[in-house]
């Protein structure tokens, strides 16, 4: 079974942009990827400590302390939403 590769360019959301992404796909074949200014390691490094960084601070919190946070972002969630 070949393997997918999870490293295919996302679309744009922009209708625009999407017609000219298309027509250089149907045009020319996919657009070679631009090489990147970023150290490859240092990129690394940070989406090492990016994956396992909320589980770490859960993990710190005391329950009274999540509860508050939750709470927060909760009142956040609802004050975003439009009142009738």
């Amino acid at each position: 079974m070949p393997e997918q590769s999870s490293k295919k360019p996302k679309r744009p959301r922009d209708l625009s942009l999407l017609a000219k992404k298309l027509v250089e796909i149907a045009t020319e074949g996919e657009p070679a990827e631009e090489p990147s200014d970023k150290n490859p390691h240092a990129v690394a490094l940070g989406r090492l400590g990016g994956k396992k960084g909320g589980k770490a601070r859960a993990a710190k919190l005391s329950p009274e302390e999540r509860k508050e946070i939750a709470r927060k972002a909760a009142r956040a969630r609802w004050e975003k939403k439009p009142k009738p």
